[in-house]
């Protein structure tokens, strides 16, 4: 089952860092983070990079390996 790692203000609104998320694609995946976290959440990933494996998608049919590691990456500040 994919490993879903959250970062920053992704972590804070899915209530958690990290989680197991049963999807085959990344169009799954957001729907069933989406469902299981609430509107905060989906607004948050409004803003975020989603990894697959460290390869950037925003392909909701992107396969998502069953052993596959996911960052769900808000926008960083820094300096």
């Amino acid at each position: 089952m994919p490993h879903v790692r959250y970062f920053a203000a992704a972590a804070e609104a899915a209530g958690t860092s990290a989680e197991n998320v049963d999807a085959a694609t990344l169009g799954d995946l957001l729907a069933t983070m989406k469902k299981a976290h609430g509107p905060q959440l989906v607004g948050v990933l409004q803003r975020c990079s989603v990894l697959i494996n460290g390869a950037t998608t925003s392909d909701p049919a992107a396969a998502v390996p069953k052993d596959a590691t996911v960052d769900v990456l808000p926008p960083f500040a820094g300096g």
